[in-house]
């Protein structure tokens, strides 16, 4: 099994190998290129997305300052909006739903490393998927952590670390994340 194959299914992997040094190079390079250009040059950023995204809608806006791991997996659905400073350590899947609202400085981190420090000092870690789901709003300075699922029409107040599961139809906040308040199904 690769390393890149170990990356994939959540397997402790190797990320200073020469693929994933040159993918994660590319996807920086991209990212670099998107947040020189101008706020006017809409169609050349949607053109970078398109080469960068894993999946990407037609309706979409990712703000300055992105920046992310590969890029191809990171799948957006429609009317997705990330505000300015978003980052996305996507080493497993990311995938966001329809009508998402990220707001400023938020990350979302699939990477972790492990918790022996003999293995840790090794340089091996390991990541994990996230899924948010439809009419999600992500508060300011959220960070999302690895393995997470955020349930559909939810709200996650802003200065949150979501360490676990988040249900559908729940306002939750804190540090860290829990629910507070359960939202009237629409």
């Amino acid at each position: 099994m690769t390393e890149k194959e170990k990356m994939l299914s959540g397997l402790l992997y190797n990320p200073g190998i020469n693929e994933l040094e040159s993918e994660r190079l590319y996807a920086q390079d991209l990212c670099f290129a998107l947040n020189q250009l101008p706020p006017s040059a809409v169609d050349k950023r949607q053109q970078l997305f398109k080469k960068l995204l894993g999946k990407i809608t037609q309706q979409f806006t990712i703000m300055p300052g992105f920046q992310c791991d590969y890029g191809y997996n990171i799948e957006i659905g429609d009317d997705f909006f990330a505000n300015f400073n978003c980052i996305i350590l996507d080493a497993a899947k990311v995938t966001f739903g329809d009508n998402v609202l990220v707001a400023p400085n938020c990350g979302f981190y699939t990477s972790g490393h492990p918790l022996d420090s003999q293995t840790r000092n090794s340089g091996l870690e390991f990541a994990k998927p996230i899924t948010i789901g439809n009419n999600v709003w992500i508060g300011g300075n959220v960070i999302v952590l690895p393995g997470v699922t955020i349930g559909n029409n939810s709200v996650i107040a802003a200065g949150s670390i979501v360490d676990r599961d988040i249900p559908s139809n729940v306002i939750a906040m804190g540090t860290p994340c829990r629910v507070y308040k359960t939202l009237k199904e629409h």
